[in-house]
């Protein structure tokens, strides 16, 4: 059973030199207590995403389509029932926790606000629940820490207060951003470990850069490029038979797959190159990419492309 689904999501946002089109056309489903993975290189469009779906955007942002949860399009909702969904509902785990941390405030302090916005807790029950989410995310001393300002906590832990925040409310979906970024291998494995744990019995959204993460973690992946989605696939068949050019290089760029990367920049989302967005870095391009936008084509078994040379109807 679906528990978002997204449809012809455009994500436009002014700025003095244009129109920025981080989101374009994206359509996307997820089901219930399914890991997806979101990914693609940094300014693709993936963040902007997850920050749609929050509703977390400046207010000029155009936003055109549907963002259908649980039968709602929230897109639809005013400002406080999106609040009442916001953290309760759907939770996000903001990239980098050093700047998305208050450095002046407690941890505990930090995690029980949304717990009494919205379970009504007092502040004594809310300061027990919050020792029990760090100790659900496995910070030792917890009942000790709760008292401890940001600063304080190693990378690694900061990034486990981040994620006890975003379950703090029991949400059903979580929107992980970036959740691996910085930390060092071994942390970094810790983490996508306890990811993978606390999602259980939930959906995640996992975006990421980071493949061995998504490997990992993801039941699905989606590839994004240019504000719009180029690939999706079981994780499995991603990684073995990558059939956008796009993704064959994306993979290729790992250590273990040659170090080999991508000629060419990632195209700016004010000056979207017509045709096929991937064309002026591609060594498959044909003349007619640089003309013709390819639509999604499925493969078989549920792998979808946006490529010319898989659609030639």
């Amino acid at each position: 059973m679906s528990i978002l689904r997204i449809t012809n999501l455009k994500t436009w946002f002014p700025t003095r030199d244009g129109i920025v089109k981080a989101v374009n056309a994206v359509d996307l489903e997820m089901k219930e207590t399914e890991r997806f993975g979101l990914i693609g290189e940094t300014g693709s469009g993936k963040t902007i995403l997850g920050m749609t779906i929050m509703r977390l955007l400046q207010p000029d942002t155009r936003v055109e389509g549907e963002i259908v949860y649980k039968g709602h399009d929230l897109l639809k909702l005013s400002e406080e029932e999106m609040r009442k969904i916001r953290g309760k509902e759907i939770a996000m785990i903001l990239q980098n926790p050093t700047t998305s941390l208050n450095p002046v405030l407690k941890v505990g302090n930090q995690i029980a606000e949304a717990i009494r916005l919205h379970q009504g807790l007092d502040k004594r029950a809310a300061k027990e629940k919050v020792v029990e989410m760090l100790e659900a995310v496995k910070i030792p001393s917890p009942e000790k820490r709760v008292n401890e300002y940001p600063h304080e906590f190693s990378g690694g832990m900061r990034e486990r207060v981040m994620i006890a925040m975003a379950l703090a409310c029991n949400p059903t979906l979580i929107i992980a951003d970036e959740p691996t970024t910085g930390l060092d291998v071994t942390i970094k494995m810790q983490i996508v470990r306890l990811m993978k744990e606390v999602t259980k019995q939930r959906s995640m959204l996992f975006i990421t850069h980071d493949l061995d993460a998504a490997a990992e973690i993801c039941d699905n992946i989606a590839v994004m490029y240019a504000g719009e989605l180029v690939e999706y696939a079981k994780t499995e068949a991603i990684f073995k038979n990558p059939m956008h050019p796009y993704t064959q290089g994306f993979l290729n760029s790992l250590p273990n797959r040659g170090l080999k990367p991508i000629r060419g920049m990632s195209p700016s989302l004010i000056g979207i190159p017509n045709g096929c967005r991937f064309y002026p870095r591609c060594d498959c391009a044909e003349e007619n990419c640089k003309i013709n936008h390819p639509e999604m084509v499925e493969l078989g078994n549920g792998h979808l492309v946006r490529c010319l040379l898989h659609d030639r109807s």
